[in-house]
């Protein structure tokens, strides 16, 4: 069967990595969470000090670049590959909050964003590949064959994170989630480079009342579709 790459953006906390993981399984496809390797370079920054009362030393991290080594690694008890930052599996860490109000701010530098485009088009170049991010039918791969946009209200976003952060057990409240997706989608729809925006030749799903199942089977019937007739 031909193999197809599949782009899924929108904004943050829509479920995008929930479903492009299933999707991934479902097809036997390689799975790569962009948004988490923009997560491990914000991580190596606050590691480093690079990030100091939520401002960002952006020549400093432009030096750090060389040193930022990001990998996907398969594990199977998860059924999906785990991010590792410098050989160290960091995928619990790049979920926390401190993270979460730093990503943005990182991957709005235009020599982060390059690199990691970089290793992105390189994981995708053979097709078989699900990618999801803010950026990936846009600029990673445009000319992508099923191109999805996930968009939710803000609420309804910041209560998923909140819930998710909850069976964690993380100590925080939802204004300061809510709080971290307003933020972010402020930052991320109006950075110079790469902003998030939707492509034109986009499927734009709004889940903000759908489950994931639901999510997962509107998606689903999406790729199917294309792949019967390619």
């Amino acid at each position: 069967m031909t193999k197809i790459t599949i782009a899924i953006d929108g904004y943050s906390s829509t479920g995008k990595s929930t479903v492009a993981k299933l999707l991934a399984k479902k097809l036997d496809y390689i799975y790569v969470d962009t948004g988490a390797m923009y997560r491990a370079v914000a991580l190596f920054a606050l590691r480093h000090d690079v990030i100091i009362d939520d401002k960002v030393n952006r020549e400093k991290l432009i030096e750090y670049l060389d040193q930022i080594n990001i990998a996907f690694k398969s594990n199977p008890l998860l059924g999906y590959a785990e991010v590792y930052l410098n050989n160290e599996n960091v995928e619990q860490e790049i979920r926390q909050i401190r993270v979460s109000n730093a990503v943005s701010k990182v991957a709005e530098i235009s020599e982060v964003r390059k690199k990691l485009v970089e290793q992105q088009q390189v994981m995708g170049q053979y097709k078989g590949v699900v990618m999801d991010g803010r950026d990936i039918g846009t600029v990673v791969f445009p000319d992508a064959e099923v191109k999805i946009f996930m968009e939710a209200s803000a609420e309804k976003r910041a209560q998923r994170r909140y819930d998710e952060m909850l069976q964690k057990g993380e100590t925080i409240s939802y204004q300061d989630v809510l709080d971290n997706v307003t933020s972010r989608d402020l930052i991320d729809t109006t950075r110079e480079d790469s902003p998030v925006v939707k492509a034109s030749d986009a499927i734009v799903l709004d889940n903000s009342d759908l489950t994931v199942e639901k999510t997962f089977e509107k998606i689903e019937e999406i790729v199917n579709d294309k792949l019967r007739n390619v």
